[in-house]
This record gives C-alpha cells, structure tokens and sequence, in this order.
C-alpha cells in the first residue's frame, strides 16, 4: 500500500502497532475491565432491579481465539451483575473477579499466585479506576472513547470503542503478530462461540 493513501494519523496508529510488536509476542495473559471495555458502558435495568448489558459477539469470539492460542482471559471490575457472570462462563472464562474496590491488589494477588510476570500481562480499561494497574502490566489498551486521564498513560489507544469491538482489534493485532490472524481470517474458526 502507498503511503499516500494513508492519513498521518493512520500512520501514525500503525507505528504505534509496531513499536510494541514485541512486548505484545510475549502476552499470556490478557486483563480486561468490564463495564466501557467488553459492554459500551451503559447499564439497563430491568423491572426486577437487575442489571443487563450488551456484549459484542465479535470481542467473544476473539477472546476464544486468543484463548485457543493459551492466552488466559481475565475479567476484573468494580461492578457486579449476573449478566456478566454469565457472560464469563459462556466464554469459558475461568478467572474473573467482580465488586473489586483495589484493582491493583487484586491483578497483585493473581500474578503471585499464578506466578506471572508483568512482563507477560496486558491490561485493558477505559476509566480512571484503571490507573492503579499500570506498574502490573507490560502493555495498556484502552478503548477509543476512554477517559483522556488513562489514555495520557496508555500504551495505545485502540480506534473501536469498548463494547464496539475494541477487544477484537486487540485480539487481531496480537493474532497477526504471531502470524496467527491470516489463517483465522482464510479458513474461518469452527468451534462454538
């Protein structure tokens, strides 16, 4: 492709990509607040009281691909719904932590006991609760419609909001660089999602 094609700030966004090409090869284990990250944000309640959200069906096939390829999916957030509970188990999710007050000693916690290396986590979050997180994490993502507090200490802000397919731009960026993505995307993927 010719550059003339592409705007500045494309280019821009793909220098980015490739600046952290290789703290990105070493992920294992992808963290992911919930509420303005895998919804849009927005809280429905029903009669009853209870909440309901809206889950991108796109983000949860790219979190089964990247958990297909041993990437382990963590869900952590200061909410609680059984929404996403259920969410969580439908992709097969095995650890997530909801009515989480300190993020940070939570993330903490689990890399301990899991003995996993900062080095090897990434983060994605949208809002300034997620601030506390970013010594923990090699790479942080936040979605394009996040707070501008966090986004100023990301590591790059994806173009997709949250809920709208940010997951799975992350996920293909970190499928292409283990060249991964172009078979995906030739032969398809069979498995539930």
């Amino acid at each position: 492709m010719s550059l003339g094609y592409l705007s500045i700030k494309s280019i821009y966004y793909e220098l980015k990509w490739r600046s952290i090409l290789k703290r990105l090869k070493k992920i294992e284990v992808l963290i992911l607040d919930v509420d303005g990250v895998l919804t849009d944000g927005g809280l429905w309640f029903n009669s009853s009281g209870d909440i309901l959200k809206r889950f991108d069906v796109k983000d949860g096939l790219s979190l089964n691909l990247l958990q297909e390829i041993g990437i382990e999916i963590v869900l952590i957030s200061g909410g609680q719904s059984k929404s996403t509970e259920a969410r969580a188990l439908q992709l097969g999710i095995k650890y997530y932590f909801f009515g989480v007050m300190n993020k940070y000693q939570k993330l903490k916690d689990f890399q301990k006991e899991k003995g996993v290396s900062t080095e090897k986590c990434a983060y994605i979050g949208d809002d300034i609760n997620d601030i506390v997180v970013r010594p923990l994490v090699s790479l942080l993502f936040t979605p394009n419609n996040a707070s501008k507090s966090l986004i100023a200490i990301s590591d790059l802000r994806l173009q997709n909001n949250g809920g709208f397919g940010a997951i799975r731009e992350l996920a293909e960026r970190i499928l292409i660089s283990r060249r991964l993505w172009k078979n995906f995307s030739k032969n398809g993927w069979v498995k539930k999602n």
